[in-house]
């Protein structure tokens, strides 16, 4: 088997293995991130990570944790796939000799190329992911926007393909998602390599146990939220702004009304869950990517 048939399939498990572990985390955040700005004097739907855990699982049950997990699910393998595989292409590029472990900096490259590429693919999948992540609290707002009930992923995109101008509808917020991926994962694996030379104590890591690379793999994915998080706030609201009704007309005006309205703290709503998901998910994900890829020879 190739090097990139290895990779295509170890990324496929390792991002199987974060999407199971780590969806419920991000149903929270998003709910968080998209519930809308009450009127003065008057609460927010969620007082914070656990009341919308109390109140998604008295409205909808435990399934109401995995809502949405159709759409990442149906395309987790091609993510990773796409992640890994460019970031192993890259590490091809800049590695100066076959088989030479990589520096730090050489990590941060290989993975803000992954970024870009990663992106056509994300931004897809997480306008319909936090569409129907968002339904129930938008729905509070009496948006126009959630008229439509979404039935699953498919409806999501067979609406927004049909009234929201075509395909090109699907990669709603992509500029926000690109300055998500592209430096988060920059530093995701460039913390990820020096926190492996750090427990292996030289460039050679290949000898490191599972509790390491948990380790490792949990900070590193810590790594990512700590550096975009606002990215990501910012391309959540853009994703379920209502189309015919728009409250932004893009990704800077989405920040400076957050910025206006809800101080710096707007910004990181949601934070919270994110980083509680982000260090189990990611430590699964790249546990899961190493195991198979040292399996695969």
């Amino acid at each position: 088997m190739g090097d990139v048939a290895k990779d295509l399939t170890s990324g496929t498990v390792g991002g199987a293995a974060q999407l199971i572990v780590g969806h419920p985390f991000d149903t929270i955040k998003v709910k968080l991130q998209s519930q809308p700005i009450p009127l003065p004097g008057q609460p927010h739907k969620y007082s914070g990570a656990m009341d919308a855990v109390r109140q998604t699982l008295a409205a909808e049950g435990p399934r109401g944790l995995y809502k949405g997990m159709g759409a990442p699910l149906a395309t987790v393998a091609a993510f990773n796939a796409v992640l890994f595989t460019v970031r192993g292409q890259m590490e091809a590029l800049v590695r100066s000799q076959p088989g030479q472990p990589l520096s730090v900096n050489q990590q941060v490259v290989c993975g803000a190329g992954a970024g870009v590429a990663v992106s056509f693919l994300a931004c897809p999948t997480e306008l319909i992911k936090c569409r129907l992540q968002a339904q129930s609290a938008l729905a509070v707002a009496g948006s126009s926007s959630v008229a439509v009930k979404y039935g699953g992923p498919m409806d999501v995109a067979r609406h927004v393909i049909r009234s929201e101008g075509g395909v090109r509808g699907l990669f709603k917020g992509l500029v926000p998602t690109m300055a998500r991926e592209i430096p988060g994962n920059a530093a995701m694996f460039g913390v990820y390599q020096a926190l492996k030379q750090y427990f292996a104590g030289a460039q050679d890591t290949s000898g490191l146990g599972r509790g390491s690379l948990i380790v490792a793999g949990g900070l590193a994915g810590a790594a990512f939220w700590l550096f975009v998080y606002p990215t990501d706030v910012v391309k959540s609201v853009i994703q379920v702004d209502d189309f015919k009704n728009p409250k932004f007309s893009g990704s800077a005006d989405a920040f400076r009304k957050i910025l206006r309205s809800e101080g710096v703290s707007g910004l990181y709503k949601g934070f919270g869950p994110a980083m509680a998901r982000s260090v189990p998910a990611n430590a699964a994900c790249f546990l899961a990517y190493e195991v198979t890829r040292a399996s695969l020879g």
